[in-house]
């Protein structure tokens, strides 16, 4: 058994009340995996199956000095075996130090599990030499108390694995579109259309201040190309239509599973135009609550228009 007595002092820099660590667990078949890889995309680190006494060395590793991970995930479940048993010491021992814990468990019927088990045809890890379902029912017992103590528990009977998704972004990051992180960058069309955008503008129908000698030298990140560009005629009622455009688009990519988005905004050069209207689509999509970043394709390529 795990004795917090035994585990070295903790003396680290980053603070443990700002670690934070979530325990998938739940079912074997009910839908772990799935829901480590949508932590993973959420920016957490995963580890799967992990024996529990493990779990706070591995705090202590990634709350040490100079480290960047500040939220752990581990799938944690009966595949561990006999170190499952640990799992109780382990958490009232990070409860002591102060780490913000919390569970997700998944479940679904036996007969949804037994199906999905016959499908992969794998045997259950704790089947043994007996039935699919004493292997499903004594699991269904060593897990009623981690249930019990779950900070969030989906039934994955009738979910496919987008619907679970969207579950797990509704439960931890929010509802409709805040669940989308949404990236804009420019470019210029002289240096090839952008491979990886879902959405691609042009606004080479505004004028270009390139043409205009005191801002030739300037990119659309400074105020007075911000400000020329702007007020062109045309400018606000493009953003105006593709701001709304977005929006529509971003509330049926959160309901359909798509929580990342590329938006490409083009120009000749993608110094002036581009850059200053990502800047701009970026205020204004945030201002409807979305996670948005911004970066510029061209502006290396400075002085080659």
């Amino acid at each position: 058994m795990f004795d917090p007595q035994t585990s070295d002092q903790h003396s680290t820099e980053q603070p443990l009340k700002s670690f934070e660590v979530m325990l998938i667990s739940g079912m074997s078949g009910a839908g772990r995996t799935h829901a480590a890889d949508c932590l993973e995309d959420m920016g957490w680190y995963v580890v799967d199956n992990l024996p529990p006494k493990l779990l706070v060395p591995m705090v202590d590793l990634m709350t040490s000095s100079g480290s960047s991970i500040h939220r752990l995930a581990a799938v944690i479940d009966v595949r561990s075996r006999s170190y499952f048993d640990d799992l109780n010491a382990v958490l009232g021992h990070l409860d002591d130090l102060g780490v913000s814990c919390r569970i997700i468990f998944l479940e679904a019927s036996d007969e949804v599990l037994i199906k999905r088990y016959e499908s992969v045809r794998r045997p259950h890890p704790l089947q043994g030499s007996g039935r699919l379902i004493d292997g499903v029912h004594r699991e269904r017992e060593l897990m009623d108390g981690l249930k019990d103590r779950a900070d969030i528990v989906i039934d994955t009977s009738c979910l496919t694995i987008h619907q679970l998704s969207t579950k797990l972004y509704e439960s931890l990051l929010g509802e409709g579109p805040t669940t989308v992180a949404v990236h804009i960058f420019s470019f210029g069309f002289k240096y090839g259309l952008p491979i990886d955008a879902d959405f691609v503008a042009d606004v080479r129908f505004l004028p270009n201040p390139y043409w205009v000698p005191e801002l030739r030298e300037l990119n659309g990140r400074d105020q007075p190309v911000r400000d020329y560009v702007l007020s062109s005629q045309g400018s606000q009622e493009f953003l105006d239509a593709y701001t709304k455009a977005i929006m529509a688009a971003v509330r049926g990519y959160a309901q359909e599973d798509k929580h990342f988005v590329n938006i490409a905004i083009g120009c000749t050069g993608g110094q002036h135009r581009s850059v200053a209207m990502s800047e701009e689509l970026a205020r204004r999509l945030r201002s409807n609550g979305m996670e948005v970043s911004v970066s510029a394709r061209e502006l290396p390529h400075k002085n080659k228009l």
